[in-house]
C-alpha cells in the first residue's frame, strides 16, 4: 500500500474501505512485535518530524501516538493550547503553517471541533492524522478496537458488538459504527434516548432501550464514557441513576447466554457506565486495547509515509 491508496491524510474510517481498513490492521500486526523487543524501535520513520498538535486534553491518545513515533525512529515536538501561541488567539491555519515552515513531515491533531482535521489536512501539504474532531470520528481508536475484536474472533464478519452509553457526544462511537459495518459486524447501540442522536438507525445500527437486551443479544460490548465535560443540560437524572439503569455489572452479564468480551475507550468513570470488577474481570480487553493501540498507530504513521506493508512484515531492522 502507498500513500496514494490509503490518501494524503486519515481524518476517519468512514472515508476508508473495507480493504483499506484490513490493510492497516495487517500492517499493525507485526507492529505489535516491536512494542515486546528489549530495544523497541525500528527505523522506518528516521527522518521525519511529525508534530503533536492537541487543542483538548488527553492521555492515552497523544501518549500513544508519542510512543508510535518514537519507536519509528521519528522526530516528535508535542504542541498544547496551553502555553503556546494558540492561547494568543492563533488560528488553527496559521499555526500549522508556521510549524510547516519548519519542514515538519506529519501533523496528529486532537480538537473541539467536527472537522478540524479535514479542514486542516485541505490547507496544509503535511500529512494529518485526526486524533479525535468534537463529535466527528477517533479513527485510530476506531482500529484499535477493531485490531482487539480481530485478536479474540478472528473474523469480524457476522460479530455482534454493541456500543453502550453516551453515543452522543462520542467519535469513538462513530468510528466504531463504521469500522465495524465496512467489515462485516452487526452493530447495536444502547443507552438512554437522551444520550443517542435521533438519527442513529441510519447508520445501519439496532438500537436498544434496556441494557439487558444488548447484553443477550451482543458477542462483545464497547462501554463508553459519560462525557460530562460536554454535557450543559440534564442527559440524566444522577450518576446513581445511570449506573442503576445503564451500567455494566456482573449481575447483569450472569444472566448472559455466552462470555461477553468487554472494551472501554476509557478514561473510565468506574462505578458509573462501568463497575470495577467488570473492567478487571477476565472478560476485559481493556488494557490490551491500549497495547494495541500503539501498533495501530505505528501502522497509520508507516503507511501515510509511503511505507510497504511487506517491509513491515519482514518486522524491519531494529534501529
Amino acid at each position: 500500500m502507498s500513500t496514494a491508496i490509503l490518501g494524503k491524510d486519515l481524518v476517519g474510517l468512514e472515508p476508508l474501505s473495507g480493504d483499506q481498513i484490513r490493510a492497516i490492521l495487517d500492517t499493525a500486526e507485526p507492529f505489535k512485535e516491536v512494542s515486546e523487543r528489549q530495544i523497541k524501535k525500528v527505523p522506518a520513520l528516521r527522518g521525519k518530524t511529525i508534530v503533536n498538535l492537541f487543542y483538548e486534553a488527553s492521555t492515552r491518545t497523544r501518549i500513544s501516538f508519542e510512543f508510535a513515533e518514537k519507536r519509528l525512529s521519528a522526530d516528535t515536538v508535542n504542541v498544547q493550547a496551553a502555553g503556546s501561541s494558540i492561547s494568543k488567539g492563533e488560528t488553527l491555519v496559521d499555526t500549522a503553517r508556521n510549524l510547516e515552515a519548519m519542514r515538519i513531515d506529519m501533523v496528529v491533531i486532537r480538537h473541539g471541533a467536527s472537522g478540524a482535521a479535514q479542514f486542516l489536512g485541505a490547507r496544509i501539504q503535511s500529512n494529518v492524522i485526526n486524533a479525535g474532531d468534537g463529535k466527528h470520528e477517533h479513527p485510530t481508536q476506531g482500529l484499535l478496537d477493531l485490531l482487539t475484536l480481530r485478536d479474540h474472533f478472528t473474523n469480524l464478519a457476522g460479530l455482534k458488538v454493541c456500543i453502550v452509553g453516551d453515543v452522543l457526544h462520542s467519535r469513538v462511537a462513530r468510528s466504531n459504527i463504521w469500522g465495524l459495518t465496512k467489515l462485516g459486524a452487526q452493530v447495536a447501540v444502547c443507552g438512554p434516548a437522551t444520550l443517542l442522536p435521533r438519527d442513529i438507525a441510519e447508520l445501519g445500527v439496532t438500537v436498544f432501550r434496556h441494557v439487558a437486551e444488548a447484553i443477550q443479544w451482543a458477542d462483545a460490548l464497547n462501554v463508553l464514557r459519560l462525557q460530562l465535560e460536554r454535557m450543559t443540560a440534564g442527559f440524566i437524572p444522577s450518576l446513581r441513576e445511570y449506573n442503576r439503569v445503564f451500567g455494566v455489572t456482573n449481575e447483569r452479564l450472569a444472566r448472559a447466554p455466552k462470555d461477553i468480551l468487554i472494551m472501554h475507550p476509557g478514561p473510565m468513570n468506574r462505578g458509573v457506565e462501568i463497575d470495577s470488577d467488570v473492567a478487571d474481570g477476565p472478560h476485559s480487553v481493556i488494557l490490551p486495547q491500549v497495547t494495541n493501540g500503539v501498533a495501530v498507530r505505528m501502522a497509520v504513521l508507516y503507511l501515510l509515509a509511503g511505507g510497504s506493508p511487506d517491509w513491515a512484515a519482514g518486522g524491519g531492522d531494529t534501529a
